[in-house]
């Protein structure tokens, strides 16, 4: 890169970061953003990021432009985009009233950099859009066209995504950054909430099983999940089920195999960052709530079938990833089930859950 160009991005004094989507890649973003602060504890920033995950960023919508607190204390700005029903309604004069306003907000902040952590063509287009005159990217983005949008290519560096992260921010903070466990939201109102759902559980040991996933052959059976949690129950621990949307079926089939001691929860994203915080073990696939257990510190056991855990596997935490030979590396997003993630049994996950919660004692 020219001395010119680093020169530039070091005087920066505002920076945009853009991504906009899933829960687990948001996540895995933050650590980047919260060593990034650290080095550089007067730059401000902004993210631009999907309504339906602002939460993981700031807890109250009202307060997305006011100054950084507890209840938002990564971003100083957080925008929210509304990508997913915008691409449902392009013709529509309400979305592109909301898309010119989403711009005008972007756009009054003056960012001299964008940061695209996300890859896609639609986030490289994104940061373009604000105006920014530096947008850094990867050279390998995971979408190839993007990189055409990028004044700035970087060769990302380590196997797991936060490491390539943590390569994209290093290039801003002038030195090679490494892992700062990311601060999330704390709402007072949700804590309280949280700590009432600890004592309606009467304040036993907390662990939670999330049997769902983004694309069903990463889902390990509702039947697997079941034989955990009764063996949970066995140990003392109050066993929780998180399900998010369209995943109510899944979760009564673990309740029911469980023999009715897995108890099925839905909250909001805010409400499982305050439950998570409380919980003494985290069991669970490649899913957005996985990544926030390791986030928060939790012990993990992980069940991969086919992604790679040395790409996304828990990171930051005590864990155990249980993954198959026989499981095949594939990014098709298939529902057609993973032979080598439904082989895991039962008793090789409490043999992991009870090492991580012996450490715990220990």
């Amino acid at each position: 890169m020219p001395t010119e160009h680093r020169s530039a991005i070091a005087a920066t004094d505002r920076l945009l970061v853009v991504r906009l989507s899933a829960m687990g890649d948001i996540i895995h973003g933050m650590p980047a953003i919260a060593a990034l602060r650290r080095a550089k504890p007067d730059l401000q920033i902004g993210w631009l990021v999907e309504e339906r995950w602002a939460e993981l960023l700031c807890a109250r919508d009202s307060e997305r432009l006011a100054a950084r607190s507890e209840r938002k204390p990564l971003a100083d700005w957080v925008h929210v985009a509304r990508f997913s029903s915008w691409r449902k309604a392009l013709l529509s004069d309400e979305t592109w009233r909301e898309i010119r306003s989403c711009r005008r907000e972007v756009r009054a902040r003056k960012y001299e950099v964008a940061l695209d952590l996300q890859g896609a063509i639609r986030s490289a287009l994104a940061a373009r859009s604000t105006g920014a005159a530096i947008r850094i990217g990867s050279s390998q983005p995971r979408e190839g066209p993007a990189r055409m949008f990028y004044t700035h290519a970087v060769d990302v560096r380590g196997s797991h995504v936060i490491e390539h992260a943590l390569s994209l921010a290093s290039v801003l903070a002038g030195q090679s950054l490494e892992y700062v466990q990311p601060p999330f939201p704390v709402d007072p109102a949700t804590e309280a909430w949280a700590d009432r759902q600890s004592e309606m559980l009467g304040g036993r040991p907390l662990a939670i099983l999330n049997p769902g996933a983004g694309w069903g052959a990463k889902c390990w059976p509702a039947a697997s999940f079941g034989a955990v949690a009764r063996a949970l129950a066995d140990r003392g621990m109050e066993v929780l089920v998180n399900h998010g949307p369209g995943e109510e079926a899944l979760a009564e089939a673990v309740r029911e195999s469980s023999g009715e001691v897995a108890v099925p929860l839905k909250c909001s994203v805010g409400e499982l960052i305050a439950l998570t915080r409380r919980a003494r073990l985290f069991v669970g696939g490649d899913t957005g709530p996985m990544h926030l257990a390791a986030a928060l510190r939790v012990p993990v056991v992980a069940l991969f079938g086919p992604t790679r855990p040395e790409r996304n596997g828990p990171f930051g935490t005590t864990n155990v990833v249980l993954r198959s030979p026989e499981s095949v590396y594939s990014t098709a997003h298939t529902h057609r089930r993973d032979e080598g993630l439904v082989s895991i049994e039962p008793q090789a996950v409490m043999d992991a859950a009870d090492q991580l919660l012996g450490e715990q004692h220990g």
